[in-house]
């Protein structure tokens, strides 16, 4: 019998009853359409995603459309919320801090993620050879990402004390002129440096986990083959194991790219984004202009330019990535 959409067949059964009359017995079965089939199983894969989509919904993507309309407000938490048009977003242009602190980011940005994503990657090819106490080294590289960043902080603070600190006293063991010592994060010349230094000691464990999944999963018969060739090791990691771990670095170059430009508690707990503002980045500069300042309007356009930049970054590398796969 063809089943029409939305259709439903009746079926009969016919039971003889012990005095030869006919009993009949009616069961109704609803036969689904294709289209409500589809519709059911919809609604139970949504029945399932549904708690954790409305918490993120409340908790995060109502908050950040929130912050886009407020960007161009004014509000300073207690008083109405009045509209300011423009104001917000021709005030980056006056505000030292901004630039100051949009260029910081840029800075950093550029010095630690190839540098973040070099250690890693020598991490990963070394600790991937067969070396004693292999196990061991993969687990203390990878601490520090883990580590209480509190505690670290405070650690890395007194390593790279500027009077008394053991880096400093390496310096001077080895000749250098006490005049001439860096100083570390309380010199606004070095500040930065400190805070790019810890950020690549912090994060390059991680990333190196991630390359020795990469690694791992080289075909071993390209090796094989490029030995007899007579590659040497070098000419091996150039031509099989840097392009096979193609999709690896791309991934890393993204993650490590939107990480540096978010960068907020190292910069907290080292600096403060001091001296001056040799160490202030987008991200401490819209806290202190919501949290400090209490100009929420205004750090929510700062947070705006900040998501714009990630996603004009993030595109353009999506996009360099298809033109090298094309």
């Amino acid at each position: 019998m063809p089943v029409q959409e939305e259709a439903s067949v009746s079926i009969s059964n016919s039971v003889i009853s012990r005095d030869g009359a006919p009993a009949v017995a009616r069961r109704k079965v609803t036969v689904l359409s294709k289209r409500q089939r589809k519709v059911r199983n919809a609604l139970v894969a949504y029945s399932f995603i549904a708690p954790n989509f409305l918490g993120f919904a409340v908790f995060t993507l109502g908050p950040i459309l929130f912050a886009f309309a407020l960007a161009f407000m004014h509000w300073d938490g207690s008083n109405a919320i009045t509209f300011a048009g423009l104001d917000n977003f021709w005030r980056l242009f006056e505000d030292k801090a901004f630039i100051a602190a949009f260029w910081n980011t840029i800075i950093y940005t550029a010095a630690s993620v190839p540098a973040t994503l070099l250690c890693a990657l020598g991490l990963a090819v070394l600790l991937n050879q067969k070396i004693v106490g292999r196990n061991f080294f993969r687990t203390a590289m990878f601490f520090p990402y883990v580590a209480s960043l509190v505690a670290v902080a405070v650690v890395w603070n007194m390593i790279f004390n500027p009077e008394m600190g053991p880096v400093n006293m390496i310096l001077y063991t080895l000749g250098l002129d006490p005049k001439n010592m860096p100083g570390w994060s309380a010199d606004r010349h070095w500040a930065m440096v400190t805070v790019i230094l810890f950020g690549i000691w912090k994060n390059m464990g991680y990333y190196m986990v991630i390359y020795l999944a990469g690694l791992q999963g080289i075909n071993s018969e390209l090796y094989e083959a490029a030995d007899l060739d007579g590659a040497n090791s070098w000419q091996k990691f150039i031509h099989v194991t840097v392009p096979q771990l193609g999709p690896t670095t791309f991934f890393v170059t993204v993650m490590l790219t939107i990480q540096s430009f978010k960068v907020f508690d190292q910069i907290f707990m080292i600096t403060q984004g001091g001296p001056g503002t040799s160490t202030l980045v987008l991200v401490y500069h819209i806290y202190n202009e919501a949290f400090t300042s209490w100009d929420l309007g205004y750090s929510s356009m700062i947070s705006l330019v900040l998501f714009f930049l990630v996603l004009a970054v993030t595109i353009f590398q999506f996009r360099r990535q298809r033109e090298d796969e094309a």
